[in-house]
């Protein structure tokens, strides 16, 4: 009789994954994109099968993408009538700001003292990258320019599962009070000024300039362009 427990993975055969996977992860992409450029503002309801007739696919996958953003608390399940995005007040910001700092102050200024200057120069290019996107104003790929500069620079700490909470915490600090308007002058230019801050401290860290980090990383989280 055939011992199953000597099988390798040679013997199984090959299968291909639902493309259900890849739509739901494209959705939820979308979906997180719109929270945070403002197309599906704060308090508006949604249902599955009109957003999944906006994105071109079955309601199946964007119920599977909104239970995603329930747990992350960006909506919330209204039963029989879809989600509803949550609505966020300055204060629930403002607190998500302090944990930020509490979080990732004290490793930026280890890594300041212990990561050689050669090392800091991978981040420039994401430093740059939040810059232009700043600068055409468009919210949602600044958020993902901003969150990849952010991961890069905890990555460094060799810790995984404090850049999986930081970049967590992060991405709930991105979504907007009210509906944002991409174009406006002033909300164009305090997205630069936020991304401009990474290049300065980034220049900080390459210096390994602690006191400058520290002063430079407290006023970024408080002054974020997302509050």
């Amino acid at each position: 009789m055939p011992d199953h427990a000597d099988s390798t993975s040679a013997d199984i055969p090959r299968r291909r994954l639902p493309e259900r996977h890849s739509v739901r992860a494209q959705v939820l992409g979308a979906l997180r994109a719109a929270l945070v450029s403002g197309e599906l503002p704060p308090g508006s309801v949604h249902s599955a099968p009109a957003l999944g007739a906006r994105y071109g696919v079955s309601a199946t996958p964007v119920r599977e993408a909104m239970q995603v953003l329930t747990r992350e608390g960006a909506v919330e399940v209204l039963p029989n009538r879809g989600f509803r995005i949550t609505e966020r007040t300055a204060r629930d910001l403002a607190e998500l700001a302090e944990i930020r700092a509490l979080l990732e102050v004290p490793v930026m200024l280890r890594l300041a003292r212990t990561v050689p200057s050669d090392r800091w120069a991978a981040l420039r290019p994401l430093a740059e990258a939040t810059v232009n996107a700043a600068a055409c104003g468009d919210r949602a790929a600044y958020a993902e320019t901003d969150r990849a500069f952010h991961r890069a620079l905890l990555e460094l700490s060799g810790n995984l599962q404090l850049v999986s909470v930081a970049d967590e915490l992060h991405r709930r600090a991105q979504w907007p009070l009210a509906p944002p308007h991409p174009l406006r002058p002033t909300r164009r230019a305090e997205l630069v000024a936020d991304a401009t801050e990474h290049a300065v401290l980034l220049e900080a860290l390459v210096a390994g300039d602690v006191a400058t980090v520290e002063s430079l990383a407290r006023e970024h989280f408080s002054g974020s362009a997302w509050r």
